[in-house]
């Protein structure tokens, strides 16, 4: 191997490595800032992932395409949020067997309230660090990164490495600084997960 090829393997190791450390570290500051005890950081997850749908509702089989979470903690995180008022559940008229998950009226007030205030939490952390260009710049990069060619077909959803729906006192906690490169990260991640708990929508 070329002494070109192995200097562009190292760089793109810690090129890596600079990006997972800085989504662990900027994914802690924002999980302990998170402005709500009324629902959890992935139950939130859940609530932005509804306001992106149509009339605000999904089968339960499409969210598991959204949130790296297995289909039982999916389940679980959905019958939570269904006691508190926010989601209810509802039969598929296309599937006997399927589960329909609706936002409601009171679901989508609280998202649109604790939307503001973690907007502005990464608004201080994100955009206090970085000018508007390299916000800008950032952006593009991810995207580029996100679309760029495949090394493997990705597996189904339910086949994804994930981690595991946390107790419900609390969020996913993000993996260990010291982590190594190839660890994979949170199912709350803004860099690597295609849908992530961001907030844009109903602001």
């Amino acid at each position: 191997m070329s002494q070109r090829g192995v200097s562009q393997k190292s760089l793109a190791v810690s090129a890596w490595e600079s990006l997972f450390r800085a989504q662990v570290t900027i994914m802690r500051e924002l999980t302990a800032t998170f402005p709500t005890g009324q629902i959890s950081f992935n139950e939130y997850d859940v609530l932005f992932n509804l306001t992106n749908q149509p009339e605000r509702r999904a089968r339960l089989k499409e969210l598991t395409h959204h949130l790296l979470l297995t289909q039982p903690s999916i389940s679980r995180l959905v019958d939570r949020l269904s006691t508190k008022g926010v989601v209810e559940k509802l039969s598929d008229p296309g599937d006997a067997r399927g589960i329909i998950v609706a936002l409601t009226p009171l679901g989508y007030d609280v998202f649109r309230s604790t939307a503001v205030g973690h907007a502005e939490a990464i608004s201080r952390r994100v955009g206090g660090t970085l000018s508007s260009d390299e916000l800008q710049q950032l952006m593009e990069l991810c995207t580029k990164l996100r679309l760029g060619p495949p090394i493997a077909d990705v597996p189904a959803a339910e086949e994804c490495p994930v981690i595991d729906e946390p107790s419900p006192g609390g969020p996913t906690a993000p993996a260990p600084a010291t982590a190594p490169a190839t660890a994979t990260a949170t199912a709350t991640s803004p860099l690597t997960a295609p849908a992530t708990p961001t907030v844009s929508a109903g602001l």
